[in-house]
């Protein structure tokens, strides 16, 4: 089981930036972030691999940049021009066995989340 912390989340206004950070117990496979907004399903905002193959969900492509330090096993989602649509709790998760949009939101490994809140 890899614990995993996020930190990052906070209230800003229609085109801030926000970067959530993500401490892994241990590297994964795959690791993403999946957003989950208060009546809604969970949707997969971005994946990489540990050959850093990447995907983006196609709300956020060219807005938000996923990375991570595998020296601190330290996963990153920096969120630029961001849209109150985005508001939402977001999660870290992580996968050994596959890797993609749909699947990271249906990891058994997923932490507490962080809180993003974005006004008009």
């Amino acid at each position: 089981q890899v614990q995993l912390v996020e930190s990052g989340g906070g209230s800003v206004q229609a085109g801030g930036s926000l970067r959530l950070s993500c401490a892994a117990s241990v590297n994964s496979y795959c690791m993403g972030w999946f957003r989950q907004a208060p009546g809604k399903e969970r949707e997969g905002v971005a994946t990489i691999t540990i050959a850093r193959t990447i995907n983006y969900s196609y709300s956020v492509k060219g807005r938000f940049t996923i990375s991570k330090d595998d020296a601190k096993n330290i996963l990153y989602l920096q969120m630029n021009s961001l849209k109150p649509e985005d508001t939402a709790m977001y999660y870290c998760a992580a996968r050994t066995d596959a890797c993609g949009l749909g699947v990271i939101t249906t990891s058994n490994n997923w932490g507490q989340g962080t809180q993003v809140t974005v006004s008009a």
